[in-house]
């Protein structure tokens, strides 16, 4: 078989990665278009041009899998590895999805190709292991928070800080008088926003918390309003027609929501951040399964769970945890943001910083002129021998 110098496997595993992902193809085509990106990615990346090997949807998982999820995890690995093999790419683009990413790093050490990962592994928090990995696998460490690229680098790995690009990402595009028409609401009355996640797992186990969280603030505030945002993507549950007749639901106009909103409550994750960049004021929450939390209490090294709090230094954003999740304490957080100006304004200044210190506007851009920098550095992939062979 002919090598071809213009295939690139790129791997994205979940929501956020999808969401960089697609930026990075976006940009990579303008400044070089000649390359071909085949591999895993969601709605985001396959519109932005990505020849799919396997959808991404499926492969998201929160905690350790079941069996039908490690069946899908398994399927998606034994088609990469067939691209491996037979398709000869120049290299390997990895996007955060650690657990699945790290492994195929591995894999396409033994097979000579190279790897570029974009949005590092959280090693710095847990899973110390994977730095020795990190080291033997990977060519070329994009990271994207101010106090990685020394982290990883002391650690013997090249890495290159390219700024967050979520910086660029949100950006609502209406007013609160036009948001609040379209959503049937009040501008003059306080808004809450709520995001319980875009994982079905995380959503069952936190809406209806969510929801009675709203239920408690509404009885002692009448004028007070609530949107709940439904990832795209999720099914529509019995659990969410019963919220409907509860509380708007919103399927989009993330950005809008919180841009508005007086305060948001949250599952912890990349929203947290977004909702940071918006500088709205917030309450986290995270609940796991089990055993998956009690790994994390074993496994878990920093101080907050939040990436606003840990890029600040500082408990900013109020964190509840597991059983630490109840709805009166999420209310009890919630009320200061939602009805005392003077705490409001004094958290959104403390906000504004994170802004400051993911590197400012242009990180797609960055990266993608980082990744075809390092691309054009590499030499075309000679063909493997039919005999050669990758073990899962």
């Amino acid at each position: 078989m002919k090598a071809s110098s213009s295939k690139v496997l790129i791997v994205a595993g979940e929501e956020s990665g999808d969401l960089y992902g697609a930026e990075l193809l976006r940009r990579v085509r303008e400044i070089q278009p000649g390359f071909t990106f085949y591999g895993i990615g969601g709605r985001r990346m396959r519109a932005a041009g990505l020849e799919c090997l396997y959808p991404a949807e499926p492969l998201a998982v929160v905690g350790l899998p079941g069996l039908s999820e490690l069946r899908l995890l398994r399927e998606a690995w034994h088609r990469l590895a067939k691209f491996l093999r037979e398709g000869c790419p120049r290299a390997a683009v990895l996007i955060d999805f650690p657990g699945f990413n790290l492994r195929l790093a591995k894999l396409c050490r033994k097979l000579g190709i190279p790897v570029f990962y974009y949005i590092a592994p959280q090693v710095w928090a847990w899973h110390r292991s994977r730095l020795r990995i990190l080291r033997k696998t990977v060519d070329l460490l994009a990271v994207v928070l101010p106090f990685e690229k020394e982290f990883f680098e002391q650690e013997g790995i090249r890495a290159v800080f390219v700024g967050h690009p979520l910086v660029d990402l949100v950006r609502p595009a209406l007013s609160r008088e036009t948001f609040f028409e379209i959503a049937g609401l009040n501008p003059h009355h306080p808004l809450l926003g709520i995001f319980p996640g875009s994982r079905r797992s995380e959503v069952e186990r936190l809406l209806p918390v969510f929801a009675k969280t709203y239920e408690i603030l509404k009885r002692d505030h009448p004028r007070l309003q609530a949107v709940v945002v439904k990832a795209p993507g999720l099914p529509k549950t019995l659990l969410w027609e019963d919220l409907e007749r509860r509380i708007k639901v919103l399927e989009g106009y993330q950005h809008e929501v919180l841009q508005h909103a007086e305060a948001a409550l949250l599952a912890s994750g990349t929203i947290t951040l977004e909702a940071a960049l918006l500088e709205t004021p917030m309450v986290a929450a995270y609940r796991l399964p089990a055993l998956a939390y009690l790994l994390a209490r074993i496994l878990v090294k920093v101080p907050y769970i939040t990436l606003p709090n840990l890029i600040l230094g500082e408990g900013v954003v109020p964190e509840f945890i597991q059983g630490g999740v109840q709805p009166e304490a999420l209310a009890g957080a919630l009320r200061p943001y939602l009805f005392e100006t003077h705490i409001r304004k004094e958290t959104r200044r403390k906000l504004a910083r994170v802004k400051e210190l993911l590197g400012g506007k242009g990180a797609s851009w960055r990266v993608a002129e980082l990744l075809v920098d390092f691309l054009r550095s590499i030499s075309p992939p000679e063909p493997l021998p039919s005999s050669a062979s990758a073990t899962h």
